[in-house]
């Protein structure tokens, strides 16, 4: 498709930008303001990929502008997300496979977040076992983060880590490149990496590394945290400590343009009778952390029942989740069968499952009871049945006789 002959001035290579197409082929499928899609470079990859490669080793590729795109935020707000074109996000795959073998094995250990061999679960698991051992968490909430990013400081960021050119050359331009609004006029943008694009995950771990991980590592060695991107929780072991961490880390974000939010950090008491009250009386003793809860619930042990700090399924993550069902609608797909409906649901709620079902999959036992309801609605309208109840006593007979047809009727959930 592409063939190697030689580079020019920038050292990148027509097999790296193939290797990048390969993988950005296989992600999201949305597509940027230029509105070429993937189906459309596949027929013709020469067409669109050797371009791309001949400005890139020139140096005179620059970024088109990234199309805005507002999704509901879990309190009501919007999240704003750039969106490249899919030419710019391989562009993007090209440099940061780079950036990533420089910069990978340089990264915190507790730093969890769209990192190669790292996952979300990992935190969650770290932090529990964390939470046993030290009584007090500061949960962080860095303020609009990828909004506030300072350009000047990134690249001072990425000169630490690279003195490669290309490197630096094309980082610096997708900080600078302009969006698109929904109304069709370019916003030009001083500051922030917008979220959606390819290498955005790196650049910002890359600051929150420079700005958070290293300096506790340095300053603070002794105190224990986790870091899921811009999620941060802190585990202490008395208020006193954690207060004072707290005004610390303040300090800090501010030399790097950052905020924290008044109303969303908070220090928190996690021991397992925190729900007894003893002297912590105004106290949080609850957190979320990666779409779960972390507090105090009755564990089942070995040797019995006991009270413990565990996480589970938050109540924002099963909202979010519901509303996915209500716009999905499924309810109203009365022209196919039940094997049908339980296809088309089932990677979804798989999905659900393999994230939130790692840790006490039995908090989910409500959400997959709405989830039962809309399929009772569905054979209502299907079947025509008189009933909602008619309705519901048909689904339990089915899910009886075909447990494993939904999938969380495999574990359970299935009135």
């Amino acid at each position: 498709m592409i063939l190697e002959v030689k580079t020019k001035t920038q050292p990148i290579s027509k097999e790296q930008v193939l290797a990048s197409w390969k993988r950005i082929k296989q992600g999201g499928k949305g597509m940027g303001i230029d509105h070429v899609s993937i189906a459309m470079i596949e027929t013709n990859p020469r067409k669109y990929l050797y371009p791309l490669w001949n400005r890139l080793s020139s140096g005179s590729y620059f970024p088109p502008a990234v199309r805005e795109v507002a999704i509901p935020k879990g309190d009501g707000k919007e999240r704003i997300l750039g969106i490249p074109t899919i030419l710019d996000r391989v562009a993007q795959d090209v440099i940061k496979q780079e950036l990533e073998k420089i910069a990978e094995p340089k990264f915190h250990p507790n730093s969890y977040g769209y990192r190669p061999c790292k996952s979300a679960h990992e935190a969650v698991t770290e932090c529990a076992k964390n939470c046993r051992e030290r009584w007090y968490v500061v949960d962080i909430d860095i303020k609009g983060f990828f909004d506030n990013i300072d350009h000047e400081q990134m690249m001072r960021v990425l000169r630490k880590q690279t003195d490669q050119s290309h490197i630096l050359l094309y980082c610096e331009r997708w900080l600078k490149a302009s969006m698109q609004t929904k109304e069709g006029n370019l916003k030009e943008r001083t500051k922030g990496s917008p979220q959606g694009g390819v290498i955005s995950p790196l650049l910002e771990n890359l600051y929150l590394d420079e700005a958070f991980d290293n300096w506790m590592k340095t300053t603070h060695p002794h105190i224990v945290f986790e870091r899921y991107a811009d999620d941060i929780v802190i585990h202490t072991r008395s208020m006193k400590q954690s207060q004072y961490i707290l005004e610390q880390i303040k300090q800090r974000m501010k030399q790097y343009t950052l905020e924290l939010s008044e109303s969303k950090t908070k220090i928190v008491y996690c021991y397992q009778s925190a729900l007894q009250g003893k002297e912590q009386q105004g106290i949080p003793v609850s957190f979320d952390f990666l779409g779960f809860t972390f507090k105090p619930r009755t564990c089942n042990g070995k040797y019995g029942k006991f009270l413990g700090y565990s996480p589970a399924i938050s109540m924002k993550s099963q909202k979010k989740i519901l509303t996915k069902c209500k716009e999905l609608a499924f309810h109203n797909w009365v022209t196919i069968d039940i094997k049908a409906l339980s296809q088309a649901l089932r990677t979804r709620i798989r999905g659900w499952i393999e994230y939130y079902g790692k840790n006490r999959m039995s908090d989910m036992h409500r959400l997959f009871s709405k989830i039962n309801r809309r399929i009772a609605k569905w054979i209502l309208k299907k079947f025509k049945v008189a009933t909602y109840g008619q309705a519901y006593v048909k689904m339990q007979r089915i899910a009886r006789n075909q447990p494993n047809l939904f999938e969380h009727w495999k574990y359970g959930f299935r009135g």
